[in-house]
């Protein structure tokens, strides 16, 4: 008989959704394919957002989600869900080619309609945090907001607000209550509240959603649930069943800088850490050569993909180059390392975090924001220690062979073999010290006694006035090292 029902209200909606979508003989409806595949993150409410922007103003036109994604960021869902509720350009239906898990069914469930194809899945929208072992589950201070966004997308389309809030919190028990006129879904609180006089009516009752588990469908399952309206085997046979004839699908597809952004994304922290690690590099070599150029093209890159997406603004901007402009400052112009140099560090920081996320201050409704500021904080602290070791190789090991090798313009003959004749490298010998008379960044002079000498450090930065010590003679290079 259950199933009977079944077959019956099947056919029922069938036949609403044709009369209400059927095509005017003549006319065609224009379909607007998006593609939802992949992870759920900036880049792809980026798209989402422009692509409601090229879409003309027509109310009936159709905009189908092809939903193939096992989810991704919170944040990033919910402006797409935004997007998709407050549009006003045509019915939007999602359509689960493959499967719509954790955010993926968040997005669906926005949708005004919802079809699966075949063997297709939805569900299991529980909010986790990924550590170094394992997969960790978050707690109610998260499930919460999560589960009201649920709730306001299951009153909207009228599915069973229970079933909805089960998708994001396992300690919910959910039963199919069948009662003498009606078929309810209700979790076990609401069921133990009822009145004696509505449990006397209650014909049978069946756990959909056990306590302990997450309510992840089958195409069959969503459809005996009332979430999807039915399962079809491609979107030709969805606009069918939807009694459109002539239509024009086209095809809403992201374009090569979207693409490009996304991949930008995926790799911002090793940017972040080359572009650091070129910069200060530079900062402490002569002039301004490859690793400067390095620099700014890796921060540039991560700057540029954040304001595409929306995730920086001009404030970012500013403060990364004020904080460059004030460490260059300590560097240059104030001797040693103080005030000026930390506030430089601070202010680049805080410019990389606030590029990488769309709020300032986490918002306490809104719990995930905590923990987009702290994986944020972690990636530009790491960036940075990175950055500072890698450069202090380079600075120790690599700058002084290349200095050697990349000089030029060169002579046919060498001096490879001739002995160094200068007086004053002849006078001085390892061991001795002295004062640096002018900046050694790394070539200067010192003074020895009565003798000024010019020298080279091993690539350290020393400051007029600091004591130094010989340590080598390499020819007619005379290497020092700060006295310690």
């Amino acid at each position: 008989m259950k199933y009977l029902i079944s077959i019956f209200l099947t056919i029922v909606v069938s036949l609403i959704a044709i009369s209400s979508w059927a095509s005017v003989p003549g006319q065609t409806t224009k379909i607007y394919n998006v593609d939802i595949s992949g992870e759920v993150g900036p880049s792809m409410a980026a798209y989402v957002e422009r692509v409601f922007r090229d879409i003309p103003d027509e109310k009936d036109s159709i905009i189908i989600f092809d939903m193939d994604t096992f989810g991704g960021r919170v944040d990033s869902a919910l402006l797409i869900v935004d997007a998709i509720v407050n549009s006003d350009k045509g019915k939007t239906i999602a359509f689960v080619s493959k499967k719509a898990i954790s955010a993926g069914a968040l997005i669906a469930l926005s949708c005004n309609e919802l079809f699966m194809r075949n063997n297709t899945t939805i569900g299991d929208c529980a909010p986790i945090m990924y550590t170094s072992e394992e997969p960790k589950a978050l707690g109610e201070k998260f499930q919460s907001p999560l589960r009201a966004q649920f709730r306001s997308l299951a009153k909207k389309n009228g599915y069973s607000e229970a079933l909805a809030e089960s998708m994001v919190s396992e300690n919910l028990e959910v039963y199919r209550v069948v009662m003498e006129n009606e078929e309810v879904y209700m979790d076990s609180l609401e069921y133990e509240e009822l009145t004696e006089d509505e449990k006397s009516r209650v014909l049978s009752k069946k756990t959909i959603v056990a306590e302990g588990e997450l309510l992840t469908m089958d195409d069959a399952e969503a459809m005996e649930y009332g979430f999807s309206e039915t399962s079809v085997a491609s979107k030709e046979e969805l606009l069918t069943v939807l009694g459109i004839v002539q239509y024009e699908i086209i095809p809403m597809d992201r374009s090569w800088s979207e693409g490009f952004v996304g991949f930008i994304i995926s790799i911002t922290p090793i940017l972040m850490l080359i572009g650091i690690a070129a910069i200060y590099t530079e900062i402490k070599s002569p002039g301004f050569g490859v690793p400067g150029i390095i620099g700014v093209i890796c921060l540039g890159l991560v700057f540029l993909n954040q304001y595409m997406v929306g995730l920086a603004d001009h404030t970012e901007l500013l403060l990364i180059v004020l904080g460059f402009a004030t460490l260059g400052f300590e560097l240059f112009v104030i001797p040693g390392f103080g005030i000026a140099g930390v506030a430089g560090i601070v202010l680049i920081a805080a410019g990389m975090i606030l590029s990488l996320q769309d709020f300032v201050v986490p918002d306490p409704s809104l719990p995930w924001e905590a923990e987009i500021l702290s994986k944020n904080v972690v990636i530009v602290l790491s960036s940075f220690i990175g950055a500072f070791l890698i450069s202090m190789l380079i600075v120790r090991f690599i700058l002084p062979k290349v200095s050697r090798v990349v000089s030029g313009p060169y002579l046919d003959t060498t001096l490879e073999d001739s002995h160094a004749d200068s007086k004053a490298t002849m006078s001085v010998g390892p061991g001795q010290k002295g004062i640096a008379m002018t900046p050694l960044r790394p070539a200067g002079k010192m003074k020895i006694g009565d003798d000024i000498v010019d020298v080279v450090t091993e690539g350290e930065f020393l400051e007029k006035g600091m004591a130094v010590v010989i340590i080598a003679i390499d020819g007619n290079r005379v290497v020092v090292s700060e006295e310690g």
